[in-house]
């Protein structure tokens, strides 16, 4: 379970990285004049992020209880 919840992390992690990644290059591209896209990227980049704190969470707790 350890296992499959770390893969999750790195999936999530992953996915950050690529919304944050895409979220620059639109921003620095410019031709979004009504910032639609760029709100998009952040909303998932916040959103991936929650989930990986979760994960996080999931993992800590597992780890604390078979100490």
């Amino acid at each position: 379970m350890s296992i499959f919840l770390l893969i999750l992390l790195l999936v999530a992690m992953a996915a950050v990285l690529y919304v944050l990644v895409r979220g620059v290059m639109a921003m620095a591209n410019g031709k979004d004049v009504s910032g639609e896209v760029q709100q998009g990227y952040m909303q998932k980049r916040v959103l991936y992020q929650g989930v990986a704190i979760v994960l996080v969470v999931l993992i800590l707790m597992l780890a604390s209880g078979r100490g």
